[in-house]
């Protein structure tokens, strides 16, 4: 153990990673679906979203499942990663996020059908799962 005291110990710097750069500017990023007109169903799981209770201020801990019908566009998988990742310092509901993930991901790529299914782990004796559609 250090005896060091607080004024010795290095101080964090105040300097973006380059993580979190790349994070405060994700934007969910779409490219030209490959089969336009052939119905198939993409599914992505995200089990590391973290976001804040907007009450309490404690971390919630979910895992996001995204389902979909492309259309026109298909999403880029680094954005969606980067976009999830976004919310972790934000203070938002458990409705709120599923919500507002459906709404981003609606307008970024218009997709034929989607799901988003939040999954949160329990806290309090609370699970909470919160399941959002959209069809065109």
């Amino acid at each position: 153990m250090s005896n060091s005291s607080p004024e010795t110990l290095p101080q964090p710097s105040q300097e973006m990673k380059y993580g979190e750069r790349e994070i405060a500017a994700g934007q969910l990023i779409t490219f030209p679906n490959p089969r336009v007109g052939r119905r198939y169903d993409v599914n992505i799981t995200l089990p590391e979203f973290t976001c804040k209770c907007p009450f309490s201020g404690y971390p919630d801990f979910a895992t996001i499942h995204i389902s979909y019908v492309p259309d026109e566009r298909v999403v880029e998988l680094k954005a969606l990663k980067l976009y999830i990742n976004s919310y972790r310092d934000r203070y938002i509901s458990h409705e709120e996020s599923a919500n507002q993930i459906l709404d981003d991901f609606v307008a970024a790529c218009n997709p034929l059908d989607v799901t988003v299914k939040a999954d949160f782990t329990p806290r309090g004796n609370v699970h909470t799962v919160v399941e959002v559609k959209h069809q065109k």
